[in-house]
């Protein structure tokens, strides 16, 4: 390399930054970067509507719960178009990236198959808890959207209670900076990467613990909830976790 092109490549990336020596590949990819946030955003939205009916899925006195795939769409439709302000009734109109509009309707039918596989059991009479929770939807809906797609979605948290849950490297790191009080708690700000060269895109957006979830993950810490597992004395605005997206980059 000459002289002179060594010195042109260190003044761009002083002024301009290294970012753009890289193939475009490896450049921020603001589509990609959206279709991560939006496919982590829906997939705690069923996670909250599965929250949402947990007393009527825990009901013992009733058989059929009437909480089927179909009304979980809706609910689900809804709560994402809350959150999210884009309508999946009429998505070919919203304005999304083209990839959005390939993967969100895939992991709305992945979740719809993990509400579908639930029946049995959200249906059985005479038993109170009965262990669909929205972590374990979470798990189940994420692991199908995966097969289906090819695009790595999980829910994380360090330390996890389900194993499968555990971090990797990269979420790690991320799930530190979200552990900062000086994060916002308001807004679901996302972090996102470029990794492996550019030829992939991580996105991860925050869970912070909210009234609702403290009986699970609150106070007295140590002790039992209701699904067995120790209580992780946390308090509302608290940490409790990511969704994290890793999505394939042409």
């Amino acid at each position: 390399m000459s002289s002179v092109r060594r010195i042109v490549i260190a003044l761009v990336m002083v002024f301009l930054g290294e970012e753009l020596l890289l193939p475009l590949t490896a450049r921020a990819n603001p589509d990609a970067i959206e279709t991560g946030r939006l496919l982590a955003v829906l997939h705690d939205s069923g996670r909250v509507t599965v929250g949402a009916n947990q007393s009527l899925i825990n009901d013992p006195e009733k058989g059929n719960k009437g909480f089927t795939p179909e009304v979980f769409e809706k609910q689900v439709t809804a709560q994402f178009k809350e959150r999210a302000k884009v309508d999946l009734t009429d998505l070919k109109n919203e304005k999304v990236p083209e990839l959005a509009k390939q993967l969100l309707p895939q992991l709305v039918e992945a979740m719809k198959q993990t509400v579908a596989n639930y029946q049995i059991v959200i249906n059985k009479q005479g038993v109170g808890f009965k262990g669909f929770i929205p972590a374990t939807f979470g798990t189940h809906a994420a692991a199908t959207f995966r097969t289906k797609t090819n695009v790595y979605l999980k829910q994380t948290m360090n330390p996890p209670r389900n194993p499968k849950n555990t971090p990797d490297e990269f979420e790690s790191k991320v799930l530190k900076t979200f552990a900062n009080q000086d994060y916002p708690r308001q807004g679901e700000k996302i972090v996102s990467e470029t990794v492996d060269s550019g030829k992939a895109l991580r996105v991860m957006l925050p869970l912070f613990y909210s009234k609702g979830c403290l009986s699970c993950h609150g106070e007295p810490k140590g002790e039992k909830d209701i699904s067995g597992y120790m209580k992780e004395g946390g308090k509302e605005g608290d940490l409790g976790g990511a969704i994290s997206v890793k999505i394939p980059l042409k």
